[in-house]
């Protein structure tokens, strides 16, 4: 049907396709008249928030009748204590998708570049494309490299040109789960021109400590130029509540807060997120839940023959070898909603969230059952 305005609409936005969130299960169950069935489609934490965030979350309804505090003082206070900022360089967002946004709002125009790499995060190209500036998309390591479809260090300083404003980069990557090494990464940012805003998205952070994948923040003093996001919405399961923030150099972080709208952040979130950084605890019981889920799952998947990488966040990127859309239709038959990525042009995969153990079971029993049905 055609849109009455489209020609009122700034050009990025005219052939701007939306992103698409996993579907809930709710909508599952009303289209296929089914009950009882699981999500692992979003990277969501199935433990849910911890205990600190729910007396939070429980506390802060007498205040919701009220705006929140604009600067999100008492978040951010916690937040430059935790990463030893300044309060002048932490910026709260909606969730990091905000703050990633915000990023494209305050430097991207059509006069100038950003560069991703490809099978990055799908909200990079949406942001760049709103504010009608050109993508630069660096290719990605091949499939039988050591991190499979990864981001390749010199195809992304190749794209790089005189017009490039920003670089987005997430460490570790959705939806592939692979990341780059503090060598990798440290060379990466040394090489960078100065003036190319380098956006660090560790969305995943806290699943990947102890592994080889370094914490951008310790950079942040030595590269003025990087800007380091983080979000409430994985490990601290406050997915629901919206709560992100970025750190970066105070000078950055002005332009951000200049951009950012003053309520973004709502009274429930401000307060559940900040228990939740006390919440140790929740949080390793989280990370102890996980490893043992992307144990089960590459387990269980590569004995059907599937071939499961390596994973430094809360899911699997599982390569089928051939088009995946049947096999997907299978499993929500089933009631298991996983998350196709032909929005990725991946066409041969699937990206499985890490669940309990219950369901870390029932999606492998469920695959094995669409494989065995010739799906």
């Amino acid at each position: 049907m055609v849109n009455r305005f489209e020609s009122l609409a700034a050009p990025g936005i005219r052939k701007l396709a939306p992103y698409v969130p996993g579907k809930p299960p709710e909508q599952l169950e009303r289209e296929l008249g089914i009950k009882d069935s699981i999500k692992l489609a979003s990277n969501e934490n199935p433990l849910g928030p911890g205990p600190r965030a729910r007396a939070a979350l429980a506390a802060s309804l007498a205040g919701v009748g009220m705006y929140p505090d604009g600067s999100g003082h008492v978040l951010r206070a916690r937040l430059a204590a935790r990463h030893g900022v300044g309060l002048d360089q932490v910026t709260l967002g909606n969730g990091s998708n905000d703050v990633l946004v915000l990023l494209a709002e305050t430097f991207l125009t059509p006069e100038v570049d950003a560069v991703y790499s490809q099978y990055a995060f799908a909200v990079y190209p949406i942001a760049v494309q709103a504010t009608s500036a050109r993508a630069s998309v660096a290719p990605a390591h091949p499939a039988d490299h050591r991190m499979p479809l990864g981001h390749d260090p010199a195809a992304l300083l190749a794209a790089i040109g005189p017009r490039t404003r920003l670089l987005f980069l997430a460490n570790p990557n959705n939806p592939t789960g692979t990341w780059l090494d503090a060598g990798e990464l440290d060379a990466l940012l040394r090489a960078i021109p100065p003036e190319v805003v380098v956006v660090l998205d560790e969305a995943y952070h806290e699943y990947s400590v102890g592994m080889s994948v370094p914490d951008g923040t310790q950079w942040l003093a030595r590269h003025p130029n990087l800007v380091v996001t983080r979000t409430f919405s994985k490990a601290y399961g406050l997915a629901g509540l919206r709560a992100g923030y970025a750190l970066s150099h105070p000078d950055l972080a002005d332009l951000l807060n200049r951009v950012r709208q003053p309520f973004n952040v709502s009274v429930p979130a401000l307060l559940a997120a900040a228990a939740a950084l006390e919440d140790r605890e929740h949080l390793e019981a989280t990370i102890a839940l996980n490893r043992q889920g992307l144990a089960r799952l590459r387990e269980g998947l590569s004995a059907l023959g599937l071939k499961v990488p390596l994973s430094a966040a809360n899911f699997v990127l599982c390569d089928l070898g051939r088009a995946a859309a049947a096999v997907n239709d299978a499993l929500l038959r089933q009631g298991v909603i996983v998350r196709p990525l032909a929005n990725y042009g991946l066409m041969n995969h699937l990206r499985i969230t890490t669940g309990t153990a219950a369901q870390n079971e029932r999606v492998l029993a469920a695959m094995a059952a669409a494989l065995a049905n010739g799906a």
